[in-house]
């Protein structure tokens, strides 16, 4: 990617400088992976799809490069090697789906790569549609992912979970999603202060890829289990392979003052990947219109977030490519051509 070398500290304003500043992150994934026809009603949610249809799971990165966006985040959100085998994998076939995450989402960047070289449309030489840098984001998701409780959605773990709990948790999965070939890791949808201590001293441990710590916040000042957001993204700056910080999984409502809140406690670029505006209710899954402003469509905010200082954009969940694509074109109407 020529990014190669950089010090993590560097590694995505390098990044960001190719693009004038400004990226874009894909969008919702399990929600748009069942859009497609997939049935994710299982504990492994859109890694499931690692097993039954990669060719899906191909498909959703291809629409979202298509869309406009620089990086893309592979289906591993909720694969776990404990996961996997709960329901009957062995050790072995469980690392190699966590590889494939990442060698499906190399092979989409490279199909689309060839799609650029071969297709000589206006379409194609469009800025938002040139080869271009386009990163691997691994995803990993929390321990409350993991358990599909719901605990993720509020960040309550138990009190017999330590940070050390956590870090045993992650440890091998992480390794394996670097040595894959992951250009950087997504740690995403974190709940807790808990959990974003146990990420950076497992980054400490002698990883050197670059990483983001993404929180699921409940309000403008508060990740989901009630820890200051400021509190978290203190913990986030203080740690070298951090290369940004920022909110997702979240009501577009609360974004602006998120912003705010994390500039004030780091220097590191801010990403924000809101969710459509709708709620998750855990215990119908069923996704239900939040109340008050209707928020379906954020992104005539783009640039009031880009303003308050955050430097990439996206989408999680219900979010699409049509969202993606509406986010790289005001992104597109700020920069300059080259």
């Amino acid at each position: 990617m020529g990014l190669e070398g950089k010090e993590t500290s560097s590694f995505m304003r390098d990044f960001l400088d190719r693009y004038g500043g400004y990226a874009v992150i894909d969008g919702g994934f399990a929600t748009e992976l069942e859009r497609h026809g997939a049935d994710l009603n299982d504990p492994l949610w859109s890694a499931k799809c690692l097993i039954s249809s990669p060719h899906l799971v191909r498909r959703v990165h291809l629409d979202y490069l298509d869309a406009g966006a620089n990086i893309i985040l592979t289906a591993s959100y909720q694969a776990t090697l404990q996961g996997f085998e709960a329901k009957g994998f062995s050790r072995e076939e469980g690392e190699n789906l966590l590889r494939r995450s990442v060698e499906i989402a190399r092979e989409a960047r490279e199909i689309y790569y060839d799609r650029c070289t071969k297709d000589s449309s206006d379409f194609m030489r469009d800025e938002r549609h040139r080869r271009r840098p386009i990163l691997i984001a691994a995803s990993v998701g929390s321990y409350g992912a993991y358990l599909a409780d719901g605990s993720e959605y509020v960040g309550d773990y138990g009190d017999a979970v330590t940070v050390k709990t956590l870090k045993d948790f992650h440890r091998e999965r992480v390794k394996i999603l670097v040595d894959a070939g992951a250009d950087l890791i997504a740690f995403e949808t974190i709940p807790n202060k808990l959990e974003t201590k146990a990420y950076a001293e497992l980054l400490e441990e002698g990883i050197e890829t670059p990483a983001w710590f993404s929180f699921s916040c409940k309000d403008e000042s508060n990740v989901v289990s009630g820890d200051s957001i400021f509190e978290c993204a203190t913990v986030a700056d203080s740690c070298r392979q951090v290369a940004a910080v920022g909110v997702n999984c979240t009501a577009p409502r609360f974004i602006h003052g998120l912003i705010s809140s994390i500039t004030k406690a780091t220097s590191k670029p801010v990403l924000v990947y809101p969710n459509s505006g709708e709620t998750y209710i855990a215990e119908s899954n069923q996704w239900v219109k939040s109340s008050g402003k209707a928020e379906d469509d954020f992104v005539p905010y783009i640039s009031k977030w880009r303003d308050a200082g955050a430097s990439l954009f996206g989408g999680c969940c219900r979010t699409t490519p049509n969202t993606i694509k509406g986010v790289a074109g005001e992104l597109l109407g700020t920069l300059p051509h080259k």
